[in-house]
């Protein structure tokens, strides 16, 4: 009787910390916050559990070139707006007015900028969303776009195409990114979620590099990456990163969730491609090492491949 009691108290306890609410990072949940974690994001949102997911780990030797990506144009992207930075309980996110555009880059028609967040892991260790050949960069930028002539994103998510979303990684760099001063000063004032404030004076292209340095890049056709995880958007994920110093980068990690926990690891794990193909610029070069061109003529000459 002794073991029943103790087998009912555990079942209960098992239970009471895998009880499910509103969605949630991995890093967030415990038993005091019962949240659905990544792999339940389902529970909140049908269409996470959708075959054309995002983030995904891009394999760059069996991505595919794409004469049709040449680079992109980005207009209005040196335009200089006074935004607000939120806190929104998941993120960082800035709403941007509706100038900058982009088009060309084998999109099929231009895109207005409506606002930019980051994902990033914990004190400048792994954190971007998306990986390259299975390797995490420590954040990345998000800007979301929606095609010229919708009002609002909502409507523009109806539509299979209606969203595209440029990526932009980060590396450690040896000096601080002047660049990036107005948002990691802005970020002592919103530690706390649903925190805002004005951000000073700032520009797209500010955050990004130079234009002529953004002509490599690969492309699929993905989701959201947060409930409702809608299958809309367009990726465009940039092959040269962002520096940021080590302590720009551990700034991010002093913000808060909701529940006062560091915001940590907000990023969602790379998803299936489930036979989706990644195609890629004419300005990325994919290196192969020496076992895979061996591998690769063993394949062409139709011969076995040795032990």
């Amino acid at each position: 009787m002794q073991h029943l009691i103790v087998a009912v108290l555990l079942a209960s306890s098992w239970t009471f910390c895998t009880a499910a609410g509103d969605w949630c990072y991995q890093s967030q949940f415990t038993c005091d916050h019962q949240c659905n974690t990544p792999d339940k994001w389902n529970h909140a949102n049908g269409a996470c559990a959708g075959r054309y997911q995002s983030p995904i780990n891009i394999v760059t030797r069996k991505t595919l070139k794409d004469e049709r990506l040449t680079p992109l144009q980005f207009t209005n992207y040196q335009q200089i707006f006074r935004g607000t930075i939120k806190n929104n309980g998941h993120s960082v996110q800035v709403g941007v007015p509706h100038l900058s555009t982009i088009s060309g880059g084998g999109l099929p028609t231009t895109y207005k900028a409506v606002q930019f967040h980051l994902h990033w892991g914990s004190n400048g260790g792994p954190g971007s969303e998306h990986t390259v050949d299975g390797e995490q960069y420590p954040m990345e930028l998000h800007i979301v776009h929606m095609k010229h002539h919708y009002a609002d994103l909502a409507t523009a998510l109806a539509d299979p195409e209606g969203v595209a979303v440029l990526g932009f990684f980060y590396v450690v760099s040896n000096s601080a990114n002047r660049r990036y001063d107005p948002i990691v000063s802005a970020l002592r004032s919103i530690k706390t979620a649903n925190g805002n404030t004005s951000l000073p004076p700032t520009s797209l292209a500010q955050l990004i590099p130079p234009e002529q340095n953004l002509t490599s890049f690969y492309r699929y056709k993905g989701s959201l990456t947060t409930p409702g995880c809608t299958e809309a958007v367009i990726w465009t994920l940039f092959e040269n990163p962002v520096p940021l110093s080590f302590e720009q980068l551990r700034a991010f990690s002093e913000l808060k969730f909701h529940d006062g926990k560091s915001m940590v690891g907000t990023f969602r794990p790379v998803q299936p491609l489930n036979g989706r193909q990644v195609f890629r610029s004419g300005g990325v070069v994919v290196l192969f090492s020496p076992a895979l061109l061996v591998a690769a003529l063993a394949t062409a000459l139709g011969l076995s491949r040795p032990n």
